[in-house]
């Protein structure tokens, strides 16, 4: 139970932390959030079998898409989060340490060059958007971000249920 809770705490945590810099990133330097709403678009579609698109953002809306995408952006930090005690051991939940928590977040950053990203029309590694180099910097910083958070937050949860 100890791991399922704390997976669970640190993964919405960390994924917290990342939408936070998305806030901040918007506020302080005028970059778009992601938009939640188009994943659960792509996820929509991928229901009624289709998995690649030219421009996810052109294809028909699916009723509930933001809902959809929120929930699956969670819960995919979870499973990343899970990671950690799956490969490092339950131990890093009860002694994080920073490495493991940047490796996963680095690491991370294949799902959207990789699967996401050419699904819902931007290419590889946002090979067809107007500005790739860009926004591979961005993808990186975030899921970096989102390993310090990992780190972060299994840190605060390792301190609040210390004996």
């Amino acid at each position: 139970m100890e791991y399922l809770a704390g997976t669970l705490f640190v993964g919405v945590g960390a994924t917290a932390v990342m939408d936070v810099w998305g806030i901040a990133r918007r506020r302080l330097l005028g970059i778009a959030a992601p938009d939640y709403g188009l994943v659960g678009r792509w996820l929509a579609h991928m229901l009624r079998g289709r998995f690649a698109h030219a421009s996810i953002a052109v294809a028909a809306p699916v009723r509930g898409e933001r809902a959809i995408g929120w929930a699956a952006h969670y819960a995919i930090g979870i499973a990343f989060a899970a990671l950690l005690p799956a490969v490092w051991g339950p131990a890093w939940l009860r002694q994080p340490t920073l490495g493991p928590a940047l490796i996963v977040g680095i690491g991370t950053v294949a799902a959207p060059f990789l699967v996401m990203q050419p699904g819902m029309g931007a290419g590889i590694a946002a090979s067809r958007t107007p500005r790739p180099s860009a926004a591979r910097v961005q993808s990186l910083v975030t899921h970096l971000i989102f390993g310090f958070g990992l780190y972060a937050v299994g840190l605060a949860a390792s301190l609040m249920l210390a004996p």
